[in-house]
């Protein structure tokens, strides 16, 4: 760490009973670089405060709303303040929130979808070349050591030229609680989308890291089973990839029996590769001319990288948290190289950015509408910024 000290953030979102802002904290706090001491942890003053007590924080960096916290923490001296803030509210709540902290001069790390519209999307991407901050996606699943083996041995051109693509992202846990109130199906929190802004955008941010490949246009299948849901509980994608690739990517949420399944496939014209989340720690690599291998996280013949997103030797297994961590430690490294004036490490500026956000979000708006007009759709994109 280039600092002497180590990075300290905040947090919007994750009150009490919250699920994500547990998994966020555990993370950031995971390698001990990484310090939270503030928050405003819900939009209700005494939750916010008590979620601040029982996370031992200063009460007086426990905040009532989150337009308080970005006033006040900028208003303090730059060695006391936070460095950045973490965002883990639901989805229409995204870009308020991050604007307000980059104008104020913070760094930003916020979950995904990062906006609810394109206008949202490339706003951000121009704040942030702006104000010259760092902002992290938490597209967790990128920080899987045997993700990044993937993407290597497609860099390397083993798999040889991609042709096919299969991301799947299959859950069933609206089955269990239909007919409850869910925000991720309520369009004045989620947005446009359900199973794609949730879940499938996870799919495609996977496929691309891991690829390389740009969209080119798609063809969407979006349904909604539940009775009463504004919104999309399945989603089958046909995906055309510039250069030639073709591929498909399915996010269900009422797929029965699933958990968290996601799963990628991608096969070159020399071999392909097979990662499920999971069984995160094995990596099938699938032969033209010669016997299937698997290949094993915390071993020596892994690329460099995926040795520095690796805590302990082979047999233990990493997992769920272990992957947010890597995209915290990554940018929370990048955030202390900027503060301390010098240079990010060779591998800490591997995380998903905000380029990547509007990627995701121009993904979930062309999806809809394909699936309105039940037609291909141009998805061609380039982020501004």
């Amino acid at each position: 760490m280039p600092l002497k000290r180590k990075v300290r953030y905040g947090m919007v979102g994750g009150g009490p009973g919250a699920f994500i802002g547990a998994v966020h904290r555990k993370a950031a706090a995971l390698d001990g670089e990484i310090e939270l001491i503030a928050g405003a942890f819900s939009s209700d003053a005494k939750k916010s405060r008590k979620q601040g007590e029982e996370l031992f924080l200063d009460p007086a960096r426990v905040y009532g709303s989150w337009k308080e916290m970005a006033e006040k923490e900028r208003k303090l001296p730059e060695g006391e303040r936070i460095d950045f803030v973490s965002i883990v509210t639901p989805n229409a709540s995204h870009f308020a929130i991050a604007r307000a902290f980059i104008e104020a001069g913070f760094h930003v790390v916020c979950d995904k979808p990062m906006t609810t519209t394109i206008e949202d999307a490339e706003a951000l991407c121009k704040l942030v070349k702006k104000h010259d901050v760092v902002f992290a996606l938490t597209h967790n699943y990128t920080g899987y050591p045997m993700v990044k083996q993937a993407r290597e041995l497609v860099r390397q051109g083993k798999l040889g030229k991609i042709q096919k693509i299969v991301a799947e992202y299959s859950q069933g846990w609206i089955l269990a609680v239909s007919g409850m109130s869910i925000w991720r199906l309520d369009p004045k929190h989620a947005g446009i989308s359900s199973a794609i802004g949730d879940i499938g955008v996870h799919a495609l941010n996977l496929t691309q890291y891991v690829t390389g490949l740009e969209l080119e246009s798609i063809c969407a299948d979006l349904t909604s089973f539940g009775e009463g849901y504004e919104l999309e509980d399945d989603a089958n994608i046909l995906v055309h990839f510039k250069g030639g690739a073709r591929g498909i990517i399915v996010a269900s949420q009422i797929s029965a029996g699933e958990e968290n399944g996601l799963r990628l496939r991608v096969y070159g014209d020399k071999a392909g590769l097979d990662w499920k989340q999971e069984n995160p720690n094995y990596l099938d690599v699938l032969r033209a001319d010669g016997p299937a291998e698997v290949w094993k996280r915390g071993n020596d013949y892994l690329a460099p990288i995926v040795k520095h997103n690796t805590r302990i030797p082979s047999g233990h297994p990493e997992g769920f948290i272990e992957g947010f961590a890597n995209v915290y430690r990554n940018a929370g490294r990048t955030i202390a190289a900027g503060l301390a004036g010098e240079k990010p490490g060779e591998f800490d500026t591997d995380f998903p950015t905000v380029q990547d956000g509007a990627r995701g979000v121009h993904f979930i708006h062309m999806a809809v509408e394909s699936g309105k007009k039940r037609a291909w759709v141009d998805a061609a994109y380039v982020p501004p910024g």
